[in-house]
């Protein structure tokens, strides 16, 4: 009877291991994040004091979320998902690892409020995008016609 707690202990042990083993495969989420932003744009604001931002987050790497954005552009600049037709300002985005995160029309969109300047067609808006784990990356967004959208964006699925 002396053995049992020895053949226990042993089976803790292999099972321990072969769950490390299971979990060291698939930690694509601890990896380092390599994220690139493309297809950045701002439609140009009709009027008023407000603008939209549209991009992709490409990461080739582990998972990341993006916290913030800020542009001297405006006083503000807050991020929104909508879903079924209701935008809801969200306070940050997961960017998956080895996957996408979509700002686009009708989805996921920057709103750049208390413009200090409205942008016109043509210009490019300084913007700075802060991630968790990335730090800081500053994309220039250039402002396209208010009817811009590109087909690319398109072929994504909203995150």
């Amino acid at each position: 009877m002396k053995r049992a707690p020895l053949t226990l202990g042993a089976l803790a042990v292999a099972a321990a291991l072969s769950l490390t083993a299971c979990g060291s495969g698939s930690d694509a989420d601890s990896a380092r994040p390599e994220v690139k932003v493309e297809g950045a744009f701002i439609p140009a604001p009709a009027s008023g004091d407000m603008a939209a931002g549209f991009f992709v987050v490409r990461n080739g790497g582990g998972a990341d979320t993006l916290t913030s954005v800020s542009s001297a552009v405006a006083g503000d600049v807050t991020m929104h998902s909508t879903k079924d037709g209701v935008m809801t300002e969200e306070k940050s985005f997961a960017v998956p690892a080895d996957g996408d995160l979509d700002f686009e029309r009708g989805g996921n969109h920057l709103m750049f409020e208390n413009l200090k300047h409205r942008p016109k067609e043509g210009d490019k808006v300084s913007v700075k995008l802060h991630f968790a784990k990335s730090g800081t990356v500053d994309v220039a967004f250039p402002v396209k016609a208010a009817t811009y959208n590109p087909s690319s964006h398109a072929s994504h699925s909203s995150q």
